[in-house]
C-alpha cells in the first residue's frame, strides 16, 4: 500500500501542561527523533504516521499545542474532529498530574459531545512521561493509576501508560494502544447502530496531509 493510502484517518490530540514532553512524544513516534534542546511549541503543529490494526491501515494525524494559557484561543479548532487524546503529565512534577483535571474539563468543553449514555466519545489515555529520570521522580505509578481509575465521568476510566520520549520507552505502545482503542470503539458503535464503520473525519480529501505539510512541523518542547 502506498504511503498516501489508508483506510481510516484518526485525529489524536496531545494535551497537558507545557514542558511535560508532548512535542517529543510526537517526534519520537512519527520521526523517531528526540531534541533535548527543543523550545516550547508556538501555536499548533501536527505530524502523521500510519499503523496496521486488524488488517486496516490507520493513519494517525497527531496534533500538538503549547500548554501555556496564552494559546487558549486555539482550543476549539484544536479539539474539533478529535477521536483520541493523550493526556500527558511529567512524572517528575506532581503539579502536572493535578492539572490533568483541568485539561479533562477543557476537553469536555471543547471536544466532541457525549453519547446518549453520557459517556465520552473520545478515547483518552493518561500518559506519565519522563520515566527515564528516576532520580527526580515525584509521581508514583500507583498514584497515577489511581488518578486514571478515579475519573467520575467515565464508566471505563482512563487508559494509562508510562513513557520516556528520551529513550523511547512505551512511546510506540501508547500510540498504538489508543489508535487500536479508537478503531475498536468505532466497530462497537457500528454494530450497535447496525451500520458499517465510518471514517470519523469524513472524506479523505478534506483532511489529506501533504508531504510538504508533514515536513514543516515545528520542533516543540520535550
Amino acid at each position: 500500500m502506498a504511503n498516501d493510502e489508508y483506510d481510516f484517518l484518526f485525529k489524536v490530540v496531545l494535551i497537558g501542561d507545557s514542558g511535560v514532553g508532548k512535542s517529543n512524544l510526537l517526534s519520537r513516534f512519527t520521526r523517531n527523533e528526540f531534541n533535548p534542546d527543543s523550545k516550547s511549541t508556538i501555536g499548533v503543529e501536527f505530524a502523521t504516521r500510519s499503523i496496521q490494526v486488524d488488517g486496516k491501515t490507520i493513519k494517525a494525524q497527531i496534533w500538538d499545542t503549547a500548554g501555556q494559557e496564552r494559546y487558549r484561543a486555539i482550543t476549539s479548532a484544536y479539539y474539533r474532529g478529535a477521536v483520541g487524546a493523550l493526556l500527558v503529565f511529567d512524572v517528575t512534577k506532581e503539579q502536572t498530574l493535578h492539572n490533568c483535571e483541568r485539561w479533562l474539563k477543557e476537553l469536555d468543553t471543547h471536544g466532541p459531545p457525549r453519547d446518549k449514555k453520557g459517556h465520552r466519545k473520545i478515547s483518552i489515555m493518561l500518559v506519565g512521561n519522563k520515566i527515564d529520570d528516576k532520580a527526580s521522580r515525584a509521581v508514583s505509578t500507583e498514584t497515577a493509576q489511581k488518578f486514571a481509575a478515579a475519573d467520575p465521568e467515565e464508566e471505563n476510566h482512563l487508559a494509562f501508560m508510562e513513557t520516556s520520549a528520551l529513550d523511547g520507552s512505551n512511546v510506540e505502545a501508547a500510540f498504538e494502544q489508543i489508535l487500536t482503542s479508537i478503531y475498536k470503539k468505532l466497530n462497537e458503535d457500528a454494530l450497535e447502530n447496525g451500520g458499517s464503520v465510518q471514517n470519523p473525519l469524513g472524506e479523505r480529501k478534506v483532511l489529506e496531509i501533504s508531504k510538504s505539510q508533514d515536513a514543516e512541523t515545528k520542533q516543540g518542547c520535550c
